[in-house]
């Protein structure tokens, strides 16, 4: 090969042992004077890692490359991840061939040690907790800390080994004593961003529904048989069917190890009735942050995400402890056994109203401070310790503390509007409505506890023709309101209320008997007019006719209340023609 063939053929990353480039002239900055590998094994410990190079500032004369370290059963993803990133990414067989000033990576394998680079590692959760025989081979070590992983023919391959708590370096020392020198208590980088990301809650809740007075309920499942989803695998679909969906939102937080083993189109698959029913799920790369930040319950285990939730003082239940799969001598195990439950079988409702009126957050502070050391200065220790390795290129240490940056919005994965509720609900003499609906699905509804409720989008067999409430949601329809209305009460005798929304504030309102009016919201001074829900307000108005107590006609005007959100309802009849 000529030479000119042999530099075309070299990738775009290329570089010397020097950290000349060999085409510097073409750079716009200066060339590195140190180059850093992120390594990455799991989609979890790759999200991690690339948070963590985020403290490696390019400006001071670092590059950063990635590889994935081949090997885990949990890899599917990992590269396609990687590439979307637009960052340089090496192969393995390529990366063990280049000489690195630092190699960075949020788990640790004993074929690390074939990188010619000093290796950093550091955990890719809350600490050092479970038990993975398969890694550690024996079933006293966690993963991360055992022999198997740390050791290679005598030496220890890690040159720095990041923990979250000094209480770690001591159960390293017990695990594999000659590793214990190289350890160092970094506090934990991520749970610093999601603390300064606090001020961003009203944003992240918006992106998840928890409006109008809706609360927000995550739950949060890690992987393996022990984990939520593998003991309760129903819950999802309980909690959206059991919650009124106008006091709640319901988001799912899976282990990106869920979806590397089962696939993205397995995962949305098995949660499809409960995503039909309005459940939202977080995507594996990004978003668990934000909806730890917004939740107001958690419904978890033993996974870090449930950890750092109750570290975040939210109300936390657990429905699956992951005891057999923990390090018994962990805090991890301690918050297991310590944090208050959830019975899936229970009332729901009640478990998650009565957690909430007992809610102490000092109750688990000695455990979360076991694991968590250090969190507001994380990001300049870790930082500081990552540019020791390179203080011999010339690179120094910033002067200033590194600022966490908020933690990205969630984009949830979501389904269309619910099309069909069981309502159930009161009416009092001063013209407030209570109104509570939950979702319908097919196969998992046995018994109405109220009337239904349907949209014009519901294709049930039986649901359409047992509805007391018809609404067309779309404003923008084919058919005039007007006409719609009056064909839909004429096809459906069943019929109580029919609505067709007119645009967000307003809706077109036909009674059993043919009297229409036109609804819409009213605001008081100062603030904005709020949105009208067509199958919401034919509830009411369903609820109001059906009250033989009643003692106010429509056009005085309805309250509708859902849990501790209301909302004021007028009602105008047609203007005479004359």
């Amino acid at each position: 090969m000529s030479s000119v063939s042999s530099l075309l053929s070299r990738p775009s990353g290329w570089f010397r042992r020097s950290g000349r480039t060999a085409a510097s002239r073409w750079n716009t900055w200066n060339a590195p004077k140190a180059h850093v590998l992120g390594v990455a094994r799991t989609l979890t410990s790759a999200t991690r890692v690339v948070d963590v190079m985020h403290l490696l500032r390019p400006e001071d004369g670092i590059a950063k490359y990635y590889t994935v370290n081949p090997g885990s059963a949990f890899a599917d993803g990992l590269d396609s991840y990687l590439s979307d990133l637009g960052i340089h990414v090496l192969s393995w067989k390529e990366a063990t061939r280049r000489p690195f000033d630092l190699a960075v990576s949020c788990s640790v394998h004993p074929t690390m040690r074939r990188l010619d680079a000093p290796l950093m590692v550091l955990p890719h959760g809350a600490g050092y907790n479970r038990l993975v025989t398969e890694s550690t081979g024996d079933d006293l070590a966690p993963a991360g800390l055992s022999r198997r992983e740390l050791m290679w023919r005598g030496k220890v391959v890690p040159k720095a080994i990041g923990v979250s708590h000094r209480g770690q370096i001591d159960r390293l020392t017990e695990i594999c004593p000659e590793a214990a020198p190289y350890a160092l208590a970094v506090g934990d980088w991520c749970f610093q961003r999601i603390t300064e990301s606090m001020a961003h809650r009203d944003r992240y809740r918006s992106r998840l529904g928890a409006v109008d007075g809706r609360r927000l309920v995550v739950v949060h499942s890690t992987w393996s048989e022990h984990s939520l989803l593998g003991r309760h695998p129903q819950l999802p679909l309980r909690l959206v069917t059991s919650l009124p969906a106008d006091e709640f939102a319901v988001a799912a937080v899976l282990h990106p190890n869920v979806w590397a083993r089962h696939t993205r189109a397995g995962v949305l698959e098995r949660l499809r009735s409960a995503m039909n029913a309005g459940l939202m799920v977080i995507p594996p790369q990004e978003g668990w942050r934000a909806a730890v930040v917004a939740s107001d319950w958690v419904v978890g285990d033993h996974g870090s995400t449930s950890f750092y939730s109750a570290a975040a003082d939210r109300v936390t239940l657990l429905a699956a402890t992951g005891l057999d799969e923990l390090d018994p001598l962990s805090p991890a195990a301690a918050f297991a056994r310590g944090a208050p439950r959830l019975d899936p079988d229970g009332d729901i409702l009640a478990q998650l109203l009565d957690a909430a009126r007992r809610h102490e957050p000092a109750a688990l502070r000695p455990v979360v401070d076991r694991q968590l050391a250090s969190v507001d200065t994380s990001g300049e220790v870790t930082r500081a310790r990552m540019y020791e390795f390179l203080a011999q290129h010339g690179v120094r240490v910033p002067p200033d503390v590194p600022r966490p940056l908020p933690v990205p919005e969630p984009e949830p994965e979501r389904r269309a509007q619910v099309t069909a509720y069981d309502v159930t609900g009161a009416h009092d003499a001063g013209g407030t409505v209570e109104i509570r609906r939950r979702p319908l699905v097919a196969g998992h509804h046995t018994e109405a506890l109220g009337f239904y409720a349907v949209t014009t989008e519901e294709n049930h067999p039986h649901w359409p023709d047992a509805a007391e409430v018809l609404a067309r949601t779309v404003a923008d329809a084919e058919v005039p309101a007007l006409d719609w209305i009056a064909d839909a009460a004429l096809r459906h005798e069943n019929l109580n209320v029919v609505v067709a929304r007119l645009d967000e504030t307003r809706c077109l309102v036909q009674l059993r008997g043919g009297r229409q009016l036109e609804a819409r919201t009213e605001r008081a001074w100062g603030t904005r007019r709020p949105a009208l829900d067509p199958v919401l307000l034919g509830s009411a108005v369903n609820l109001w006719l059906t009250d033989l107590g009643r003692s106010k006609d429509l056009t005085d005007g309805l309250t509708l209340r859902t849990g501790e959100w209301s909302v004021r309802v007028a009602f105008t009849p047609p203007t005479p023609i004359l």
